[in-house]
């Protein structure tokens, strides 16, 4: 005979119950207040429609929110309701009447708490750790891809590499327990040893199931140097942050050194004066595509050059990555001066990839101040949606910042001024994510798609991939999260409010060593105490 699980009896006499015309009261219902919502959480196993009621103040009446399956539900009123008011949900079985008596036994009651600017920043990184924590594969500890992926259990290295760091800060910012935040870490890591590599360089994707590099694109089922870069630099911000740890912590700080020290950074080069992002056993160099900025791929660089065991010389990174006709420029946009990068700067994502670690503060060259350059990047953005040359809706001091993302009209694609990919939709990342450059502005479009579209566009982990306010109602937004996007945000959120994560990836001795070499001046004194 089988055994009956304690969920399957639950089901059982749910049903039986409700057949008497009776009503299972959600198990577990909880309520937290945030600056512009409430979270609403209760166990719904059986995926019961459950209706959600608030009566706030002084009002006499409960007033239908919306329902749901699930077993959670965010309740957005934006700064519609008084500070210090007393908010009353009830979460009720659909059909059931909301004045009987057995409604009040569906009740939880809360306060809506005075908010600073810091608890809105405080709410968007946790929410946005979530998808690294609560959404990371379970067996691997990796970063999904994205959340909607129709091709299984597909995991990022670049993503995974994000993800470290936004986990790291998650742990000090106490959003979980250590110990949870260390075993997903070190499953991780345990993972990354295992896979097969190519020439110490892991693949942009792997099935979590088989554990097979999963193909990028036709070509591209190999080594994916940039994308390891990513994520090796996530992984020698929790090296630095294990390294002085309990023994656990310190043979997980050592397992990282592994991997680190096996990267076979100068093979990608062929024996010339480029460095290469793909190799495959199949295809071989076929992709032949030489590593140039200046974009997203300067932290490749650096970590090339700082490797203690396969290192580049300057020479490699003078040659290959300064040499593209993107990569000077000097020209002025909006009266906002760009030292380095293609017209307009390109997609905000170049300012966020390779300096979620490396510190832009006080990084220079003898071709611009790092800092300055990003910050002109991302108010040359902000300057093009305000001037709105191609009188999008919606675009504006409040609603800015193009990167590449989901998109409502075609999927995918990069979006940055000054091109025909600029199609009204705006990725909430891009802004968001650059607040350590543009503080004041990046905060008036958070506070403006939280407060004004929460509803819309924040969910379950954050604000959500792409929103095109010119579309249809019903099709502004894509629903759908990646790691790439979310990564940035919870990671330069921290910078932002302490500098964490740049002192940490900073800390290491090798990076230091490597700037150096490539020619860069740089601070290691933070910046923010």
């Amino acid at each position: 005979m089988k055994k009956i699980t304690n969920i399957g009896i639950f089901v059982l006499l749910s049903l039986t119950l409700q057949a008497q015309g009776k009503f299972i009261v959600p198990n577990d219902l909880k309520a937290q207040n945030f600056p512009g919502h409430t979270e609403i959480t209760w166990k719904n196993h059986q995926g019961f429609t459950y209706e959600v009621y608030r009566m706030t103040g002084n009002s006499k009446a409960f007033v239908k929110q919306g329902e749901t399956t699930k077993g959670y539900y965010l309740d957005f009123y934006g700064k519609n309701i008084p500070q210090n008011a007393r908010i009353r949900y009830r979460i009720v079985p659909k059909g059931m009447n909301i004045a009987s008596n057995d409604a009040a036994k569906f009740e939880t009651t809360i306060t809506r708490k005075a908010y600073t600017d810091d608890d809105l920043l405080d709410m968007t990184q946790r929410y946005t750790t979530r998808y690294f924590y609560d959404f990371a594969e379970p067996y691997t500890g990796m970063a999904r891809e994205r959340s909607n992926d129709i091709n299984g259990d597909i995991v990022t290295t670049g993503g995974t590499g994000f993800g470290l760091m936004a986990l790291v800060a998650g742990i000090e910012r106490n959003y979980f327990p250590k110990e949870k935040g260390l075993d997903i870490i070190g499953k991780i890591v345990n993972f990354l040893g295992s896979v097969e590599r190519f020439h110490g360089a892991w693949a942009h994707w792997y099935d979590a199931d088989t554990r097979k590099a999963f193909s990028f694109s036709k070509y591209d089922d190999g080594g994916d140097l940039v994308e390891t870069a990513l994520l090796m630099q996530g992984l020698l911000t929790a090296r630095e942050y294990l390294k002085k740890g309990n023994e656990a912590e310190r043979d997980l700080s050592g397992k990282i050194t592994h991997l680190w020290e096996t990267v076979e950074w100068n093979w990608y080069t062929q024996g010339t004066d480029s460095l290469y992002w793909h190799w495959s056993k199949n295809y071989g160099w076929k992709m032949n595509h030489r590593i140039k900025g200046f974009d997203e791929t300067l932290i490749t660089y650096v970590l090339a050059a700082s490797s203690p065991t396969f290192p580049i010389g300057r020479n490699v990174y003078e040659a290959c990555f300064k040499n593209s006709p993107y990569y000077y420029n000097g020209k002025s946009y909006f009266g906002i001066k760009l030292d380095l990068g293609m017209d307009y700067g390109g997609p905000l994502f170049f300012t966020h990839y390779s300096f979620l670690g490396l510190n832009p503060n006080g990084l220079t060259d003898s071709h611009t101040n790092y800092f300055e350059r990003n910050k002109a990047h991302a108010l040359i953005h902000r300057a093009y949606a305000i001037s709105n040359p191609k009188k999008h809706p919606g675009y504006g001091a409040k609603l800015w910042g193009f990167t590449s993302s989901d998109d409502p009209l075609v999927g995918y694609s990069s979006h940055h001024p000054g091109t025909n990919d600029d199609n009204g939709t705006v990725p909430p990342t891009a802004a968001i994510s650059s607040i350590v450059y543009t503080p004041k502005e990046s905060m008036e479009v958070l506070k403006y798609l939280y407060f004004e579209k929460g509803k819309q566009v924040f969910g379950k982990y954050g604000f959500y991939d792409a929103y095109n306010p010119g579309m249809t109602e019903g099709q502004q937004v894509v629903k759908s999260y990646l790691a790439i996007d979310q990564g940035p945000i919870a990671v330069m959120i921290e910078n932002h409010r302490s500098s964490l994560i740049w002192d940490l990836f900073m800390g290491n001795p090798e990076i230091q060593n490597g700037l150096t070499k490539l020619g860069f001046d740089f601070q290691l004194t933070s910046h923010k105490k």
